[in-house]
């Protein structure tokens, strides 16, 4: 039986898979869909599975395998709820090992280094090393938290779209988007704001960008908040974490910097590598620290016969 690893990086709009030999070489690749499990845990159980089940097919491997795989999970929605355990009983792999997304992003961005990291995606996580120790700001969740992430923005822009339509404040380009794209129905967009998640929100923040680039005012004072909330989180992170590194992860990461204080913009460095490969260094990481854990019962074992 082959010896293999999967690094999982799980956030709120999708969920990626990379499955890799013990050492860490990456042999193939997995996508699925949204995998907070503080959200919708059985849907990143099913999700997860799908991204491995996925990397061993790109890898030429038999899907099955996975049940005999090591795993490492970086997955939003750690940090809040006793869901953990919930998850890792149900999951296929053989030995299972579940930390924040934030984790694995700060694993791959700056390595073993210390330094400071913010993921800005669908959701937002601030996190620093300093003399080994990791330090995390934020990642509470949609429903109270994820300050200028993606899914708070699309849904300020909702808001303000229906405050547009009720006459109460004075529309814009970026609000006559998303008015025309619900054919001016208030009912239609209700719905869809009581069904939908983080990711479906997270799907308009691009658009607000957009508009805010081009001058639009209403997309600039969307935007205006929730850069305000990433420079304050910033501010705290990097008190701890040092003046000396920074760097941004995530769907949005590209699109921030110009909306950033130059304090933060004088510190950016590209990361070294993305979560996923963060991900898979922890699992091999793991992986070797089970084995040599496991040398001295194997040494007992042949004493004993």
């Amino acid at each position: 039986m082959a010896d293999f690893i999967i690094g999982i990086d799980g956030g709120g709009t999708s969920c990626r898979a990379a499955v890799a030999d013990p050492r860490g070489v990456v042999l193939g690749r997995g996508k699925s869909g949204a995998a907070n499990i503080l959200t919708d845990p059985n849907n990143a159980i099913q999700s997860i599975t799908d991204a491995a089940e996925a990397a061993f097919r790109d890898a030429g491997l038999p899907p099955e395998e996975v049940r005999n795989a090591d795993a490492f999970l970086g997955l939003a929605g750690t940090n809040v709820g006793n869901l953990t355990q919930y998850v890792r009983e149900r999951l296929p792999f053989r030995h299972t090992d579940i930390d924040s997304d934030g984790l694995i992003a700060l694993q791959g961005a700056i390595g073993d280094a210390d330094g400071s990291v913010a993921i800005l995606g669908t959701g937002t996580i601030f996190m620093a090393r300093r003399d080994g120790k990791v330090h995390y700001i934020g990642g509470w969740g949609f429903t109270i938290g994820d300050l200028g992430g993606g899914a708070r923005l699309g849904h300020a822009l909702l808001q303000e779209a229906l405050l547009v339509h009720d006459g109460i404040h004075e529309g814009s380009a970026v609000t006559a988007a998303i008015l025309d794209e619900f054919r001016h129905d208030p009912t239609a967009m209700v719905e869809f704001a009581r069904l939908s998640k983080p990711g479906d929100f997270g799907r308009y923040a691009p658009l607000v960008f957009r508009h805010a680039q081009a001058g639009d005012k209403g997309a600039l004072a969307l935007l205006q908040d929730g850069a305000r909330s990433v420079n304050e989180a910033l501010d705290a992170i990097t008190r701890i974490g040092g003046h000396e590194r920074l760097c941004l992860l995530g769907g949005l990461a590209p699109l921030y910097p110009a909306w950033l204080e130059a304090r933060h913009r004088a510190i950016l460095v590209e990361p070294q590598a993305d979560a996923l490969t963060g991900a898979v260094a922890l699992a091999a990481k793991r992986h070797k620290e089970r084995a040599r854990d496991d040398e001295p019962r194997r040494d007992e074992a042949g004493d004993a016969s």
